[in-house]
């Protein structure tokens, strides 16, 4: 079983590429394990909302997946590793192995990708609520600063755009498919408490207010998650 402290890396670059095991055969799982100082925001079933974590993992499940119980199998698959603490878990059916990174400014972006079910975010008469599917474009990115909470809300949005600019460019004709997934991860701001949020002394001064696609900082994660998405999703349009 691989440890807690050789699957520790700062870099998201290298995150390590392991294997689990699902109805007998051998799936890709992708650890990354920055430690303690980093904060995340994230869509994911587990681990998602904004707060501190530790680690990611992005899980390669079979086709057809129908397990009830996501976010144990996530929790199980981090504990196989040796991870502890709290951490991101992301699924998906496409290829982990497949994944694509990119980096701009020290901003950092990793995509898996697979487009089989694909669509415009507004269709007419559809949504409901339902189980939580393996995600099909899983986004990771990582910045060198920490953000302010509205930041994090707003670095979400600056990668969903960058991801939505992608798959147009490639000729997809859709916004994504239904259930993908993001996660976004900063470092801690400084007076930041984990039991209280955000500080309000003037030690706080190190957090970017902003991440939208025409900040510095938002700019540099727009275009890595934009060549990262091109990169992993052009094999992937057909007619």
């Amino acid at each position: 079983m691989p440890t807690r402290t050789l699957l520790t890396s700062a870099s998201l670059a290298d995150a390590a590429l392991l294997t689990h095991t699902e109805q007998g055969r051998d799936w890709p799982l992708l650890v990354w394990a920055p430690g303690p100082g980093v904060r995340m925001v994230s869509s994911a079933v587990l681990g998602g909302g904004i707060g501190e974590r530790e680690w990611v993992i992005n899980a390669q499940v079979p086709p057809g997946y129908d397990r009830l119980d996501p976010v144990a199998h996530l929790r199980d698959l981090a504990a196989g590793t040796g991870l502890t603490g709290a951490g991101v878990g992301l699924m998906t059916a496409a290829s982990v192995a497949d994944r694509r990174h990119a980096e701009d400014g020290g901003v950092r972006a990793v995509v898996t990708a697979g487009i089989g079910v694909r669509g415009w975010a507004a269709a007419p008469g559809v949504g409901g609520v339902t189980i939580p599917h393996p995600g099909t474009i899983n986004i990771i990115v990582s910045l060198p600063v920490a953000l302010t909470d509205a930041a994090l809300v707003n670095a979400v949005a600056t990668a969903t755009e960058a991801k939505v600019q992608a798959l147009v460019e490639l000729g997809a004709d859709a916004s994504g498919t239904p259930t993908d997934a993001v996660c976004v991860a900063t470092p801690v701001p400084i007076g930041h408490r984990a039991d209280t949020g955000p500080s309000t002394t003037p030690t706080d001064t190190d957090a970017q207010p902003f991440a939208g696609p025409r900040s510095l900082w938002g700019a540099r994660l727009a275009r890595a998650v934009h060549t990262a998405t091109r990169a992993a999703c052009a094999g992937l349009i057909t007619a």
